[in-house]
């Protein structure tokens, strides 16, 4: 039996939590229109290879980097290493298909704070048809592919992670902590993992199996404790920048 979470919307989720903590570097691939990342504070890496963003996207932070190219041809491009920038928080949200946010994981792993938190959309679908890998014929509404997959590959093959499932609407927020940048066990086996999970739908899977793997943690709860989730990797408030008109 799906699970449908029925929590906080996750664009108000995000909004609260940038609200409450600061962050050195933020990183979020799969930006589109820029609402997400428009209530960041923190410096902001902010990848899409098409963006249609038509409000201010650069707010308070103290410097927007915007990348419209491939999450893969980003990090081919050493961007983050040549800069020497650690992610206090990441969110992925690219392309609906394991393989490519499996991809995104480990790479955005490598450039984290070991303090820091990854944050993956979509992971919790609530019907068979929202699963879909055929880009022709995606369903009407909320499509979340088959990303639910990094789930159990990261219970797997990575168990000293530590995976948070918010119940936020439509289709939950997979919290990563316990981060390893220098751990390469999903790298070293990428093509071990896609040939296990390649043909494997949630049905064959197995729904109940999936659905009992994880807790739906509320949302809500987590902001109104103030974020302790996130708080490791946050930077003093005093550190915020605060946008100052000048008269010429």
């Amino acid at each position: 039996m799906y699970v449908r979470p029925i929590g906080l919307q996750y664009h108000r989720f995000l909004r609260r939590l940038h609200r409450a903590c600061l962050f050195d570097w933020y990183l979020e691939i799969g930006c589109r229109t820029g609402d997400s990342f428009a209530p960041v504070r923190s410096k902001t890496l902010a990848v899409d290879p098409f963006f249609r963003a038509e409000i201010n996207i650069i707010g308070t932070k103290p410097a927007l980097h915007v990348f419209q190219e491939t999450s893969d041809d980003f990090f081919a491009g050493g961007f983050i290493a040549r800069n020497g920038i650690r992610l206090g928080l990441a969110f992925l949200d690219g392309m609906h298909l394991f393989e490519f946010l499996l991809r995104d994981f480990i790479n955005t792993e490598a450039a984290m704070d070991p303090n820091g938190v990854i944050l993956m959309h979509d992971c919790v679908p609530y019907s068979l048809g929202m699963t879909t890998r055929d880009l022709q014929n995606l369903p009407r509404g909320a499509w979340t592919g088959d990303v639910w997959k990094l789930i159990p590959i990261l219970q797997k093959w990575r168990p000293d992670l530590r995976l948070t499932v918010l119940d936020c609407r439509p289709t939950g927020l997979v919290c990563v902590s316990g981060l390893d940048p220098e751990n390469r066990v999903l790298r070293e086996n990428y093509d071990a993992i896609l040939a296990e999970f390649l043909d494997v739908d949630i049905e064959s899977y197995g729904v109940r199996r999936f659905f009992d793997s994880f807790v739906l943690a509320s949302g809500k709860a987590e902001q109104e404790a103030g974020f302790p989730l996130f708080r490791p990797a946050t930077l003093p408030e005093e550190m915020a920048l605060v946008p100052r008109k000048v008269s010429t």
